[in-house]
């Protein structure tokens, strides 16, 4: 099994999804960065509770790390409603999600983390819960089986996907706002480092969370993994005070250089540019030289990579750029 990368942005267990919980904000006011959909959610929502309708169904997607889950869970505080949360893989049949829509009140919101891994029949069953509000179940086996068709409450299916292309066309089109999730800015990334500061209970300098900022690859999740990393080391090694000097020694510790890369991100840089220089490498050939799986490379190294200007995408793959190259004394 494959060690997990501190920059990683999957969750790594049990214990980190818990802590993220109580990390993550309850309300617009409360939630740093991604100012453009929040306007736009908030004018849907207004619109949704002046009409006393359920909000239309929502499609979140972008990189992994960087708040769906958290956005769906602020639109239900905001639309004061229940949310259900469960993923593609976890619903395996058409009676799963029967019985997930069945046990939704008026106003529910039902949210499916990567809903781009839903099975086709799993699919199909959606598409009229979500358009019609029906739900079509078949009864008995055989010549004597039969149709019946129920009606479901007025809910709203917010689905959160890394990979929109890989969604079943008839599906996206059922979804009346679709909103891609940005990347953070620095700034951002600083504030929202300071606020899950306090609520962990640890003091923070300014110089020691810009420092964090810059190194966090513009990711939330990145951003509050390193911070409990440098926690640890402040108290072990320090006061418990996170200092400029301790983040230091600790980033170094953790083989986190200033943009982010850690020796993961180096190492298929490296490995491209020794095999293949500046010419382009498909994906199965960079899983090849890295030994990881080519969805491991397409959600995980390349976009980060790409935003910060170190990978340009060709239509023969993927090559290294000049300032990536500068970046690693090349």
């Amino acid at each position: 099994m494959a060690v997990q990368r501190l920059v990683d942005t999957t969750p790594e267990d049990d214990n980190e999804t818990i802590i993220e919980v109580t990390l993550r904000p309850q309300s617009f006011s409360d939630y740093i960065g991604q100012e453009r959909l929040k306007t736009n959610l908030k004018l849907a929502i207004e619109a949704a509770t002046k009409r006393s309708e359920p909000l239309d169904h929502i499609l979140l997607y972008g990189p992994p790390g960087l708040g769906k889950t958290t956005m769906a869970s602020v639109i239900a505080h905001e639309m004061g409603a229940d949310i259900k949360i469960t993923s593609g893989p976890a619903i395996e049949k058409a009676a799963d999600l029967a019985s997930m829509l069945t046990n939704l009140q008026d106003g529910d919101i039902l949210f499916i983390d990567e809903i781009h891994r839903l099975s086709r029949t799993v699919e199909e069953v959606l598409y009229s819960a979500m358009e019609d509000y029906k739900l079509d179940i078949m009864i008995g086996k055989g010549p004597g089986a039969r149709s019946v068709r129920l009606d479901l409450p007025k809910f709203t299916v917010i689905g959160a996907t890394t990979r929109t292309g890989s969604l079943a066309a008839p599906l996206r089109d059922r979804f009346g706002h679709i909103y891609r999730l940005e990347f953070y800015e620095p700034h951002e990334i600083g504030q929202i480092i300071r606020r899950s500061a306090g609520i962990l209970g640890s003091e923070i300098s300014a110089s020691a969370a810009e420092a964090l900022s810059t190194r966090a690859r513009l990711t939330p999740r990145i951003a509050n993994r390193l911070l409990k990393r440098v926690r640890d080391y402040a108290d072990v090694n320090g006061d418990g005070i996170i200092d400029e000097k301790l983040t230091f020694e600790a980033l170094e510790l953790l083989e986190i250089d200033e943009l982010g890369l850690d020796a993961g991100d180096r190492n298929m840089l490296n490995a491209m540019l020794a095999s293949y220089a500046d010419n382009p490498v498909g994906l199965n050939t960079i899983a090849a030289l890295t030994g990881d799986e080519t969805t491991t490379i397409e959600d995980f190294y390349e976009p980060y990579l790409v935003q910060i200007g170190f990978i340009e995408r060709t239509p023969r793959g993927s090559k290294v750029t000049a300032k990536a190259k500068k970046h690693l004394g090349k």
